[in-house]
């Protein structure tokens, strides 16, 4: 049977296995961004106290000014909502694949290594499970766009490990940016094959961050 978005890989007269079923190692990784910002503001926090309840100043204005410039420039906004942006989207990936079939009979999602922002969205690479492959993500491509409030996803698969997917999430038309290290320069831009055989082999874009007003 061919794949699509409304095949189930369970039996129809089985319930779908309960989700959840990651290990503390996964899940700290799966907060890592969030955990790290709360361990930052709360040692920037003990830091301010400390200085103003001593009388220095200068820490004080010091930390601010690294927080505020680069809020006040451009280029710093623009660093800030696409991270902002690959965060929100690392979640809703989480979300889609605990809400369909791509998890494992033990509760298990795909992992996501890494995302980072292009010209268009952000491009997540992912580390799938046993019993889950690219053609399972193509499959679903249309509720993953759903899930990030996205246009649309581009699924590749790894040339020579398919355990490894990119998904390019598409959010609008391409922004020039400056060029950033992404997963081109990790694996290679030929090493990737996209899913539907109407679209170049080869993922050969550069990842960039957005510039956003």
């Amino acid at each position: 049977m061919p794949r699509n978005p409304r095949n189930q890989i369970y039996p129809a007269n089985e319930d779908l296995p309960a989700a959840g079923g990651s290990g503390v190692l996964t899940r700290l990784w799966r907060l890592r961004t969030e955990l790290l910002l709360v361990l930052a503001a709360g040692l920037v926090t003990l830091t301010l106290l400390g200085a103003t309840q001593q009388g220095r100043w200068v820490p004080f204005v010091a930390l601010t000014s690294a927080i505020s410039v680069p809020a006040a420039t451009r280029a710093g906004r623009n660093w800030a909502v696409a991270h902002f942006w690959c965060v929100v989207s690392r979640h809703r990936l989480q979300r889609v694949c605990l809400e369909t079939t791509m998890h494992t009979r033990a509760g298990r999602i795909p992992l996501v290594l890494w995302i980072t922002p292009t010209t268009t969205g952000e491009k997540a690479l992912v580390l799938t499970r046993a019993g889950i492959c690219a053609e399972e993500f193509e499959a679903y491509a249309e509720e993953i766009a759903a899930a990030c409030w996205a246009r649309n996803v581009n699924v590749y698969r790894h040339r020579a490990r398919a355990h490894l997917v990119v998904l390019e999430i598409v959010r609008r038309d391409e922004v020039p940016g400056a060029t950033s290290p992404g997963l081109d320069h990790l694996y290679g831009r030929r090493a990737w094959v996209s899913m539907r055989p109407d679209e170049p082999s080869d993922m050969r874009r550069r990842l960039v961050l957005p510039q956003v007003g």
